[in-house]
């Protein structure tokens, strides 16, 4: 009898392991989903825009009142979400954010449907508010997830955000064309959404990035505080500001910019942006190869030098077809910049949770106050000069790139060990 119950024993210790494995691979593929949907929700609506302008009756100036709407909750998300990640957990973040991605997509449907800009801008803003506090707690799991399996994660899932994009807009242009009414697309949308994350939140393990603070302990805000005091978290900072800088410009102002800086017309201009983000795509799905091979620091400088490379061509080139080739290397450099230097800020020092929150909100808050300042210059001097500010940035990301430091594959066998421990 006692030799049965060691043999059980033995066989549960063995299976272990891989049930533990498992678990981190269903962790990592629920991260997969939970980037592809606020992904396939935002392209979704942003290619409605118009019909939904024509629905409210809206001019420009009053849809800019109605987007500032998607910005206002943005920003608000992005800087709650290190703070109630560190009191509550990434699990709860993601979950309430996601869902409010969910719930806000139906919101913007029934504001065209009611031909009401103050319901569409309350829509806009609980977008804002779920996708910039979500995405800050994913990206916090991610660095969790490459830790414990000690493999690249955060490429792969930024790609997925790409991927969303990339599914919604087709999507979305396939609506159009049919003239599907938006309210009944974008509840389709919803539906989608909301099978999808109850899917994905199963396998969201509890406790991740909370922080408990006790005797001697500092809590999130103390953390935040002594994080602006770490000379390599900084320049991880100025890595991540860079490269959303470049992302979040070519997002806003590429197809404008290739229109009226360089004469092409409007489907050829959407056509150059949809290269940029087949580029970005590429990059992100490819780019877990190179890392394994040449180090984070490497990548990320060869990554700066291509993304420099294709504004500058783009500014300074009279030839159109030149700029159009150029945005491939432009959006295949600014790929990795921004998970990478998320991972490696994830791995810089203690308090995992306030430093990829930082590093996070950094790149987010880039990503929303950088476009428009871009486009308060463009109206001064020309959006090819505008980008001129890019250029600078992204320039400087070359020179400060060895702070991402080592390679992923480096990580010594203690690490992982460490890691495979339940989450929780």
């Amino acid at each position: 009898m006692t030799d049965v119950a060691d043999t059980e024993r033995m066989r549960v210790a063995e299976a272990a392991p891989t049930q533990l494995g498992l678990a981190t691979r269903r962790w990592r593929q629920s991260l997969f989903l939970l980037f592809f949907l606020p992904g396939l929700s935002i392209s979704s609506w942003v290619t409605r825009t118009p019909d939904i302008r024509d629905q409210l009756g809206a001019s420009t100036a009053q849809m800019g009142l109605v987007l500032f709407g998607l910005s206002a909750g943005s920003m608000m998300g992005i800087l709650c979400s290190g703070t109630l990640v560190g009191r509550f957990g990434t699990r709860p973040v993601i979950g309430m954010g996601s869902l409010l991605v969910v719930a806000s997509t139906a919101v913007i449907g029934g504001g065209a449907l009611l031909a009401s800009a103050p319901l569409v801008t309350a829509g806009l803003f609980a977008f804002g508010a779920g996708m910039g506090s979500a995405e800050v707690a994913i990206n916090i799991d991610g660095v969790e997830v490459e830790r414990r399996a000690n493999s690249v994660v955060l490429p792969t899932l930024h790609g997925c955000f790409s991927l969303g994009t990339v599914v919604g807009a087709l999507l979305g242009i396939a609506a159009t064309a049919r003239n599907f009414p938006v309210p009944w697309h974008l509840g389709l949308i919803t539906l989608i959404t909301a099978l999808v994350l109850l899917q994905a939140l199963r396998a969201i393990p509890a406790g991740i990035g909370r922080m408990s603070p006790g005797p001697g302990k500092a809590g999130p805000r103390t953390s935040a505080r002594k994080m602006w005091k770490d000379p390599q978290l900084l320049l991880i900072g100025v890595i991540v500001l860079a490269m959303a800088l470049a992302e979040g410009a070519a997002n806003d102002w590429l197809p404008l910019l290739m229109v009226d800086g360089h004469g092409l017309d409007d489907a050829l201009g959407s056509l150059v942006y949809a290269g940029f983000a087949a580029a970005m795509t590429v990059g992100r799905f490819g780019g877990g190869f190179f890392l394994e091979r040449f180090g984070k620091a490497a990548v990320v400088r060869a990554g700066a030098i291509s993304a420099a490379l294709g504004i500058a061509l783009v500014v300074f080139s009279d030839s159109a077809v030149v700029a159009g080739v150029a945005v491939f290397f432009w959006g295949l450099g600014a790929s990795l910049g921004f998970p990478v230097a998320l991972s490696a800020a994830g791995g810089s020092g203690p308090d995992q949770t306030a430093r990829v929150g930082l590093v996070a909100t950094i790149g987010y808050v880039a990503f929303l106050v950088g476009p428009p300042g871009l486009g308060f210059l463009g109206d001064h001097y020309g959006l090819r000069t505008a980008m001129l500010a890019v250029l600078a940035c992204v320039t400087t990301a070359v020179f400060v790139a060895p702070a991402v430091g080592g390679r992923v594959a480096e990580r010594s066998a203690d690490t992982v060990e460490e890691s495979e421990s339940v989450p929780g």
